[in-house]
């Protein structure tokens, strides 16, 4: 018989992988064209992948359980949640060029696949090296935005590119760096993003622009990153 504390320790893992379950509801949802339940779906995957990792820690998983990889676990969740599921919808949506929505989604599954595989996807300070496969937020601006067919292309292949690019995007958590902005601006999006959804991906002016500033925000804070660095090392 498991002790309780390794039983304790997969039933985090198993939390985890809740979010895979929740990846095929929303790609469910996404091809019956459902698409506010299947980014509310998302949003719940993206809340457990918040917070797996407290208990992850709290509880030593990888030491009890070191058969089984948090890690691994918690990269084949991300990818069907944050890239996967957004590529069919970003494909099947119509908001692309018919002759171009599925070079798109192919374009999204296979940059992002790589950028997965990257050992080098973080800088040392926490950061993200370029675009971090967000495709889960960039099908959600997409949505709410609904931009003209070809600046949505063009959207797409900027953020494929991008993610090859060496800057910095900034991780709301574990960057130390105006953490506290950061994590406040993420509870703002989270209220902004619900609302949003509310009102089935058609808000008003005031939450869109909002969602945007608060984008701007944190593409902005990572490319400033090294000003600042030169800033206080010539100070």
């Amino acid at each position: 018989m498991p002790s309780p504390i390794a039983v304790r320790a997969f039933a985090v893992h198993v939390f985890t992988a809740i979010g895979a379950a929740l990846g095929f509801l929303a790609l469910l949802a996404a091809s019956e064209r459902r698409w506010t339940a299947m980014f509310w779906y998302l949003a719940v995957a993206l809340f457990v992948d918040g917070i797996d990792g407290t208990f992850a820690r709290k509880y030593r998983v990888a030491e009890v359980l070191p058969r089984w990889s948090g890690d691994i676990l918690d990269m084949v969740v991300d990818f069907v949640t944050y890239v996967f599921v957004p590529a069919y919808a970003i494909a099947a949506s119509g908001l692309l060029p018919s002759a171009l929505a599925i070079p798109a989604g192919l374009l999204v599954v296979v940059t992002s696949a790589l950028y997965f595989a990257d050992g080098n996807m973080k800088t040392p300070d926490n950061y993200f090296r370029g675009f971090p496969a967000l495709w889960n937020a960039a099908a959600f601006y997409l949505f709410v935005l609904k931009p003209a067919p070809w600046i949505a292309t063009a959207i797409v292949l900027a953020l494929a590119v991008l993610t090859f690019v060496p800057f910095k995007f900034v991780h709301p958590f574990r960057v130390a760096r105006l953490r506290t902005t950061t994590i406040a601006a993420l509870a703002l999006w989270s209220i902004l993003g619900s609302a949003a959804l509310l009102s089935d991906l058609d808000p008003g002016p005031w939450i869109a622009w909002g969602l945007v500033v608060i984008a701007a925000y944190f593409v902005g804070i990572g490319l400033a990153d090294p000003w600042i660095a030169h800033d206080r090392s010539s100070a």
